[in-house]
């Protein structure tokens, strides 16, 4: 650790992420010196005598304590890997964690950090709505293995959060999942009267763990672990990753934590590989610069869109003058409103996919972050899962589109966007010629 400090300070001064994304956990004398680490494209390691591999397991499955100045060496690559470790490191620059965890998939670290921290009977109460895939584990995966899942809405206000929380039984809430921005509707939850929340109900038998996931807006517009959060998640596709080329996740959390989490990615095996550890470094280097052009962007396109004669409205984060509460919420914990915006289009299903159908330079594809403009319908695509009355009830609409806005020049992107409303209100004129 005493290198990583190194790395990160000139003249007593701390570095700042975005430099300490270029050579960060790595120099370059370890690797004939190569600038950029090189990809660790190797299952196993070599130990340089037997006593050394012992030494190395007992650490790694916990049978006696590391030492003050001992770490923690390479085994085999579902446990550790020097690509993975240089990107862990990095990782935790932005949130301000302790350790670092990568993963083969958003849904892979949501999957393995929650029944890592969780155990039969116990119940997670939930934001509404969350990604889909979320959604679906919460609601019948973890059912199967006995754990309860329980959904409250972003607009909910403490009291009756805590309403919730009191309603179930004493000794089995173990842990607040938040996803925050909502996906797709860009509700905000209060992170801080969570994390109270959950300390209320915590022992120290059975503490109540605050998760959440901060895929919409982290990790440079938002910091979950500054409000009370115990565990950060990441789809790592997404931002991290930036350029639709990858599948990958992320948690990060407190030592400890991270010590329940990586035992439970070595025995399900849900590790990142190497080459995709070795992309998202790259990626990195220049997150903040993608996520700030791809914000700026979309704050004009979300102002364009609210006063188009098509549009039934925006949902967008500085577009919350209707709720103070939210409103509140955004000054309190986002840097940024994000790059994220979605609307209801006037009509319904037909009108939103004669929209998509129309577009040319944006994509009509899932997944956001990226470099290029997607445009999706979540109501039949990302959250389709979900029954149309929950749907309605979370305040997802058949109208809704979701954007993620790419770096591509905004005004093209609007642009775009104004000949597929055209088209549509072409086709509403030809329909009601015939009529």
């Amino acid at each position: 650790m005493s290198t990583l400090h190194d790395h990160a300070h000139i003249g007593g001064q701390q570095l700042r992420p975005e430099s300490l994304m270029m050579s960060y956990g790595y120099t370059p004398a370890w690797s004939e010196g190569a600038i950029k680490p090189p990809i660790f494209q190797t299952s196993t390691f070599v130990f340089k005598n037997a006593e050394e591999g012992k030494a190395f397991f007992e650490l790694a499955y916990g049978l006696r304590q590391q030492g003050p100045d001992e770490e923690m060496g390479l085994i085999y690559s579902r446990l550790n890997n020097p690509s993975l470790e240089i990107l862990e490191h990095r990782l935790c620059l932005w949130d301000g964690a302790e350790e670092a965890a990568s993963f083969a998939s958003g849904m892979a670290a949501i999957s393995t950090t929650l029944l890592a921290l969780l155990q039969p009977g116990d119940v997670v109460l939930h934001s509404e709505p969350v990604y889909g895939g979320s959604d679906f584990f919460l609601k019948n995966v973890l059912r199967k293995f006995g754990i309860e899942a329980v959904g409250f809405r972003p607009t909910d206000t403490p009291a009756q959060m805590a309403a919730r929380a009191a309603a179930i039984a004493p000794g089995r809430l173990a842990m607040i999942f938040v996803e925050t921005p909502a996906n797709p509707t860009n509700h905000l939850v209060d992170l801080e009267a969570c994390a109270a929340l959950a300390r209320q109900y915590s022992t120290d038998e059975k503490p109540v763990r605050l998760v959440v996931d901060n895929t919409f807006l982290g990790p440079v517009f938002q910091h979950p672990l500054k409000h009370g959060a115990d565990v950060v998640l990441y789809s790592a596709t997404k931002f991290l990753g930036g350029h639709s080329d990858l599948i990958a996740g992320a948690a990060l959390a407190s030592k400890p934590l991270m010590k329940e989490i990586k035992a439970m990615r070595t025995f399900m095996g849900t590790m990142c590989d190497p080459n995709t550890g070795w992309m998202l470094m790259r990626s990195l280097e220049t997150l903040k610069l993608r996520m700030e052009r791809a914000a700026q962007s979309a704050q004009l396109i979300a102002n364009w869109l609210r006063t188009h004669p098509l549009v039934e409205r925006t949902y967008y984060l500085t577009h919350l003058e209707h709720c103070p509460a939210q409103q509140d919420i955004y000054q309190r914990h986002c840097l940024s409103p994000g790059s994220m915006i979605s609307f209801d289009i006037k009509g319904g299903e037909a009108e939103a996919f004669r929209f998509l159908n129309a577009l040319k330079l944006i994509k009509l594809a899932v997944s956001l972050g990226g470099t290029e403009s997607l445009a999706e319908h979540p109501g039949t695509m990302t959250h389709s899962d979900i029954t149309l009355e929950e749907q309605r009830e979370m305040g997802i609409t058949p109208q809704m589109i979701r954007l993620s806005i790419g770096v591509e020049d905004p005004q093209d992107l609007m642009l775009d966007l104004s000949q597929a409303f055209e088209a549509v209100g072409m086709v509403k004129e030809r329909e009601l010629e015939m009529a």
